[in-house]
């Protein structure tokens, strides 16, 4: 349960307050970061000497709650906090599309909740970043597409009305790659996210923005979205824990649709905990949502054990299966070494570990793109300028259909829709999507062929380390093989988690590896119990990017 982790560190520090009144960057461009930047640092913020590089990634959530509810900081002091910290680190990072202005005001009615003894929920004074392709009512929705720029829809999705029906706190709309369609987060339309752990690479994508925010501890927790790897990718570039659920288990109602039986809503955190606990938040049927599960969501938080009370070998008998084809060659030999590292951390730890191999791996990377570009090219014809979307003046309708998609969509929004068209067009179709739809099935029955002998699954999270910004903007098949870790995870519709594992070199404190871990469906629990375990005993655990490592405290 939530009470058997350990108890939080004080949260009773806080940074200079930032005068209130400054207005919120919206669609700031800020030239491309460089190289040449210092910690962010502030006295207030930090006591160096309790920070450990041994000490075991805590849950903020239930830092938050405990420092709310026993009276020593209020949700407007950590709001503040959260926000100083935001505006310092955010010119070099460029997390964000669009900061609330409303986020002081929402934790002062938190804190007169409090005040007068009534009851909040479990997320109450927590920050939470949302990609900016989930709708929300009140703020900029724009996918990270001029199509979209100042569109404001009337509604939440789903998951953003259940984070703040529990007391969650919006901070802001994170940038993206255009509709999720990249692993850089370079083709947003308004601007570059920076990786925390070096400005001068990728953040990954497409939910960039959220796990660098993540990551900077520039919110608590976020929401993402995943077609082919969008969460777990950029949590293994930025050092974060990234979960992709099953699909169906979280509704995407107010998720703007690239491919639909791919897409699921994801969560970051900066601890397995936290992100287990967001997930818990936003599962569960919704009605609006036809292909929303009805299954009973279960207590993921009671998997969460403290590591003081752990036994030597806490996953006695768990069936690891470590994919042999996801370290074949082209995967850096950096990378391959942590992997190997963090398998045998599991053995440590109880688990029986085997090699498996699943023949339609190398199948996934093509199928996957035939099947994501063929969707994506019918989702997005609603951006016509009529029904949605920013509309181009023209003469006839044609023209305006036209001239509206052609100002309005990127180059690689527009690279995919072609793609698609192609491959779902008269006399290709049996040829390209049909095939892909067959291979789909191999890779599926391959999949449960391997949970049936094992307990989960794990790989790397991406062939390499974060690379740098621009290295491979040219090379577009060169960026779409780096997803090959996790497309066929889509594919089946499983669940999966990525986590913190190890360094590689790079940058200048070293550069974080994500191991993946893949469960059977809707065992999420299962993924969150194991990985919870492995993030507790991990030597030398903390995550914490240079950037703000001498200027928070956790």
């Amino acid at each position: 349960m939530l009470s058997t982790l350990q108890p939080p560190r004080t949260l009773s520090r806080f940074p200079l307050h930032f005068p209130s009144t400054k207005k919120p960057r919206r669609h700031v461009h800020i030239s491309k970061p460089t190289s040449s930047w210092q910690p962010i640092t502030n006295p207030t913020l930090t006591d160096q000497s309790q920070l450990s590089t041994s000490t075991p990634q805590r849950s903020q959530i239930l830092s938050i709650r405990h420092s709310l509810l026993s009276r020593h900081v209020t949700a407007t002091q950590l709001a503040d906090s959260y926000l100083t910290r935001l505006r310092l680190t955010e010119p070099l990072l460029n997390s964000f599309l669009h900061v609330s202005n409303t986020v002081l005001k929402q934790a002062q009615e938190i804190d007169d909740k409090i005040k007068n003894n009534e009851d909040v929920g479990p997320l109450a004074g927590v920050l939470v970043g949302v990609k900016d392709n989930i709708c929300t009512a009140d703020m900029p929705s724009t996918g990270g597409s001029r199509v979209l720029e100042g569109y404001r829809p009337p509604f939440d999705a789903t998951a953003v009305k259940r984070v703040k029906e529990l007391g969650g706190i919006v901070v802001g709309k994170t940038n993206l790659d255009e509709f999720g369609m990249g692993s850089t987060t370079e083709a947003s339309a308004f601007q570059v996210t920076a990786n925390p752990w070096d400005v001068s690479r990728v953040p990954g994508g497409s939910s960039g923005g959220s796990a660098a925010a993540v990551s900077a501890r520039q919110c608590v927790v976020s929401l993402g979205s995943d077609t082919g790897g969008s969460v777990r990718q950029p949590a293994s570039f930025c050092g974060v824990v990234g979960l992709k659920p099953t699909y169906g288990r979280v509704s995407r109602f107010g998720l703007m649709a690239y491919a639909s039986s791919l897409d699921v809503i994801g969560c970051f955190g900066s601890s397995v905990a936290d992100t287990g606990i967001l997930l818990h938040a936003i599962s569960g049927h919704d009605s609006r949502d036809a292909t929303s599960s009805k299954r009973e969501v279960p207590d993921f938080t009671s998997q969460f054990i403290s590591p003081n009370i752990l036994e030597s070998k806490p996953l006695k008998e768990l069936r690891v299966g470590l994919i042999h084809e996801a370290l074949d060659d082209g995967v850096d030999t950096s990378v391959k070494s942590a992997i190997h590292a963090a398998a045998s951390h599991l053995e440590e730890l109880g688990c029986t570990l085997s090699e498996v191999s699943l023949p339609s791996f190398s199948l996934g990377l093509p199928a996957y793109y035939i099947l994501a570009s063929s969707e994506s090219s019918s989702n997005l014809s609603r951006y016509d300028g009529l029904r949605y979307g920013n509309q181009a003046a023209a003469d006839e309708l044609n023209a305006l259909y036209g001239d509206s998609r052609a100002s309005g969509f990127g180059p690689e929004v527009k690279m995919r829709i072609l793609m698609g068209t192609y491959a779902l067009s008269a006399g290709y179709y049996d040829a390209y999507y049909n095939r892909a739809q067959q291979v789909r099935t191999l890779i599926q029955k391959s999949f449960e062929a391997a949970l049936d002998d094992n307990d989960i699954l794990i790989s790397p999270a991406a062939p390499s380390a974060a690379y740098k910004i621009g290295e491979k903007i040219d090379d577009p098949l060169s960026m779409y093989a780096g997803d090959i870790m996790t497309v066929n995870v889509n594919m089946a519709g499983l669940p999966a988690l990525v986590l913190p594992c190890g360094f590689v070199e790079g940058g200048p404190a070293g550069l974080p590896v994500g191991l993946q871990m893949i469960g059977a469906a809707f065992d999420e629990g299962k993924l969150l119990k194991v990985a919870h375990v492995f993030e507790q005993t991990l030597r030398c655990s903390s995550f914490i990017p240079p950037l703000i490592a001498d200027g928070i405290e956790l």
